[in-house]
């Protein structure tokens, strides 16, 4: 293997260890990588290990090897395990044929040398939502194709705005958002729960407010992210959200508002299930910008991509079983399932025509955006993790919203 080949595959293993915000994690299996493919066995590495043999997603991962002609090896790792294991697969030449990853990892999966463009492999994206595709572009370049997507919204309590006078119709933007806070306080409730843990689910949570302010993650420390941070630390201050955020995941913080004391959640698609279950009558909210319309959250899901192969000649294969996962039909079996909104409009359609309940949701995932988008690619996660320190150094009052960015763009430079 090329030497420079082996470094970029060795920086990039150390720049994996992107948490997962969006995504929840259990144990995998291993695998070795696509021996065998000479006898019609191809491998398709996922990071649904929950899903086990004779469930929807396994057998349409059969069904779309049935069609393409040949047997599917399928293997569910972790998602924390995934990139690294594919980087040791890639440095051991034995690739899978198909990889379904998270789309932060893309870029550092591309950088690394490991995945073919969508212009060497020929899958057509044309159909994908332009703000979901950029997630797993770099350099220009594309790797990929989402398989869905999840993103944050404001989950609300109907009851508790009732009580505090609040009509929902009028929160449109960061004042009338914190005017019903303080009506909701008044009323003897809580006001609103998030995640702002010192981890990538913080800089995940914070994301929405940062980018609804207009700041740009290659400016940390502009007036539009103070502002932002500045917000949150006020709401704590003010008593409108918990000293608890400093520690909360986003399942802590979920399972606050279920309590049902809470008026507002910041959480996301995954939590559709639990809020059927939470026994209170919710609505959803796409994320206010500062200055009303909604603010760009960011982006969870997965690309299906195809990695890097000696044997050139198994792409067409792999090729069409790559259209047979991302078809309109699977997509839309497939996203209902993982509780994901489709990354094209036609299948958004079908899931609102079947579920009115995603209209907010879709309309949240189209205004979304790629944590690496912008062509920041590998950079995110050293710019993520100062971000979170901020956000942590802000709340916890050990400094101001304005030195913890300043020294947060420091630090990420």
């Amino acid at each position: 293997m090329h030497s420079t080949f082996r470094h970029r595959l060795a920086a990039a293993a150390l720049s994996t260890a992107v948490c997962l915000a969006a995504t929840a994690c259990s144990s995998g299996s291993d695998s070795s990588g696509s021996q065998g493919a000479s006898s019609g066995t191809y491998t398709i590495w996922d990071p649904y290990p929950q899903f086990a043999k004779g469930s929807d997603w396994t057998e349409l991962l059969d069904t779309c090897g049935s069609k393409a002609g040949v047997t599917v090896k399928r293997t569910g790792f972790d998602t924390s395990d995934l990139a690294n294991k594919t980087l040791l697969a890639a440095q051991q030449g034995n690739s899978p044929d198909v990889l379904i990853v998270d789309n932060p990892v893309v870029s550092t999966l591309a950088d690394a040398g490991v995945l073919t463009t969508t212009g060497d492999n020929k899958l057509d994206t044309s159909k994908v939502d332009p703000n979901l595709l950029a997630a797993g572009q770099s350099g220009g370049k594309t790797y990929g194709t989402p398989i869905g997507a999840n993103t944050l919204a404001l989950y609300y309590n109907k009851a508790v705005l009732k009580k505090a006078g609040v009509d929902i119709a009028t929160v449109k933007d960061w004042t009338s958002l914190t005017a019903a806070l303080a009506k909701v306080k008044k009323a003897g409730k809580k006001g609103i729960t998030f995640s702002a843990i010192g981890t990538e689910e913080g800089s995940f949570q914070f994301l929405p407010w940062f980018w609804g302010a207009g700041a740009e993650l290659t400016r940390l420390d502009s007036a539009q992210g103070e502002s932002a941070l500045t917000l949150w630390r006020d709401w704590l201050k003010s008593g409108y959200a918990p000293n608890s955020v400093l520690n909360n995941t986003q399942t802590t913080s979920w399972q606050e508002f279920a309590s049902g004391d809470y008026a507002f959640a910041e959480n996301g698609t995954w939590q559709l299930a639990n809020a059927k279950k939470a026994g209170f009558d919710y609505g959803v909210l796409p994320i206010p910008a500062r200055a009303q319309g909604a603010a760009a959250a960011p982006t969870g899901g997965e690309f299906v991509t195809v990695p890097v192969q000696q044997d050139t000649g198994r792409y067409a294969t792999t090729r069409k079983l790559v259209t047979c996962l991302t078809s309109t039909k699977n997509l839309y079996d497939t996203d209902t399932t993982l509780s994901y909104v489709a990354p094209t409009a036609e299948v958004q359609d079908k899931q609102v025509a079947a579920n009115a309940e995603l209209k907010p949701w879709v309309d949240a995932v189209k205004s979304a955006k790629g944590r690496t988008s912008d062509d920041l690619g590998t950079k995110y996660p050293k710019i993520s993790e100062q971000l979170w320190k901020a956000v942590q150094s802000a709340l916890s009052g050990s400094t101001s919203p304005k030195n913890a960015l300043s020294t947060a763009q420091a630090a990420a430079k």
